[in-house]
């Protein structure tokens, strides 16, 4: 079985280039934490760099850099799966590597700005050269015409060599997810002076992202790491993942409802979205399941007849997809079921239990899988055919997770602590929301928060001594 999984040095320019974007993705990652950690002490320290990075600024690129370093390192992983899925070197990828170098310096100017420049005079020239001011893409005008461009080349590079490769379900799947997903970005760059509006088109980026395209391409990556590690059946997880297509007109679109009523439009939406939105995860846990039960049964078959079964070919890699089906249960599911049913969420709304969930559902859905592939990647990188776990691999996993709950677990108490001082007992009054902050549960819970936090970035010191580490060691144990 292991010698059917192909593990081969990185022969084309589309596992080079994907290669790349893990590089800058996981830059991008550190600078998310790092910028978290700091808006979560001053949660607690609210003078804590008082106007030299004030709050809004340190949450603004927190969230910024969260949203791009997942889309880095999709791409990245979208070239690295490209060539091999498609049995084709790949179309026009030379002028891949250029958009590259054009994104990279646009999300650098745009940091940058952000940082230092902070804010404008509300004028035209600030949405051109500082930002638009709509929350999670708070990129200036230039640099969304900018990624439109570098994502329609990119589109263009993966449609012209799936047209001239193999076409697999997994590529049909890939190519049409992300023909909607680059068709989404644009309903973010209309201009309208209706707030009502222009939330509307807003939600339709940050959320049907989310929880559409983002959860497809997802079960993308995991049908075809699946294959790649354990030899999965092809046929199982193309089945789950044509599944998830069609559940992505339920799941995705109108369970992007649960946000409309807050923007003024029919209360119905409440109810529609709540129902739909809980669905999300479901195929994607389904997959895993199927295809883990399956392995098992031909293991026990193996064993049976006396022969050695298969192994997995990436040991850390598989560990973080493994978390990944059960965290986007978890954080998409199960967290975004807590306080979207319209009962609770009247209660629950903007407060913390919204950061609980985007923190759980952002790591558990997204991080994990994306981080998976840059295993797949460096093992490619070093052309070895098994690549086991390292103390820092275990300890790289273990305290980014353990980590992420703990975080979660605070928010939701924090959360808690408001919808019944702020929301139920005060009357969600603006004098509320400052009693609320000064209790001592929600001190305590935001000190936890922090000191998770802490103990995440920890882990991702781990996981990048092991990334800059493992393949080697790799080598030179199938060497020996």
């Amino acid at each position: 079985m292991l010698a059917s999984i192909k593990t081969h040095k990185l022969q084309n320019e589309g596992q080079k280039l994907g290669m790349m974007y893990f590089r800058v993705a996981i830059i991008l990652f550190g600078a998310q934490l790092l910028f978290g950690l700091v808006a979560a002490i001053q949660f607690l320290a609210p003078g804590f760099l008082f106007e030299i990075l004030d709050f809004s600024v340190a949450r603004m690129v927190h969230i910024n850099a969260l949203v791009v370093w997942m889309l880095y390192a999709m791409i990245g992983a979208t070239y690295y799966m490209l060539t091999d899925e498609t049995e084709h070197e790949g179309v026009h990828l030379g002028l891949g590597k250029l958009a590259f170098w054009v994104l990279t310096a646009a999300v650098t100017v745009v940091v940058l700005v952000y940082i230092f420049v902070q804010v404008g005079s509300g004028t035209e020239a600030s949405i051109w050269l500082i930002h638009e001011g709509r929350e999670y893409i708070e990129a200036p005008r230039w640099a969304d015409i900018g990624i439109v461009v570098v994502v329609l080349i990119f589109y263009w590079n993966v449609f012209a060599t799936y047209m001239k490769g193999r076409q697999t379900g997994i590529m049909t799947v890939m190519v049409a997810d992300l023909l909607a997903l680059a068709g989404l970005y644009l309903t973010g760059m209309f201009f309208t002076d209706n707030i009502s509006m222009d939330q509307f088109w807003w939600w339709w980026v940050i959320h049907l992202w989310v929880e559409a395209t983002w959860e497809v391409f997802v079960g993308v990556l995991a049908a075809y790491a699946l294959i790649r590690l354990i030899g999965a059946k092809r046929e199982i997880v193309e089945m789950w993942l044509w599944i998830e297509v069609l559940m992505l007109f339920g799941s995705g679109i109108l369970g992007m409802g649960h946000h409309y009523f807050w923007i003024g439009t029919p209360e119905y939406w409440w109810e529609i979205g709540a129902l739909f939105s809980a669905l999300e995860p479901v195929p994607l846990v389904a997959m895993f399941v199927h295809v883990l039960y399956d392995w098992g049964k031909q293991q026990g078959a193996a064993k049976e007849r006396g022969e050695a079964g298969s192994v997995i070919a990436n040991g850390p890699a598989m560990a973080w997809i493994v978390m990944n089906a059960f965290g986007n249960f978890l954080g998409a599911g199960i967290w975004g079921f807590f306080h979207t049913l319209p009962q609770v969420n009247i209660y629950t709304h903007g407060t913390q239990f919204t950061a609980a969930h985007g923190h759980l559902a952002f790591f558990g859905a997204y991080a994990t899988i994306l981080i998976g592939f840059m295993y797949i990647g460096i093992q490619g990188a070093y052309g070895v055919k098994r690549m086991k776990a390292t103390f820092n691999s275990k300890m790289g996993i273990t305290l980014i997770g353990m980590g992420v709950m703990g975080m979660t677990v605070a928010l939701t108490i924090a959360g808690y602590e408001q919808v019944l001082v702020e929301r139920a007992e005060l009357g969600a009054t603006w004098n509320a929301f400052f009693v609320a902050q000064e209790l001592p549960w929600y001190i305590q819970a935001q000190m936890w928060r922090t000191i998770m936090g802490v103990v995440t970035f920890v882990g991702f010191i781990y996981l990048v001594l092991d990334l800059l580490t493992i393949g080697k060691k790799a080598q030179q144990q199938a060497e020996a």
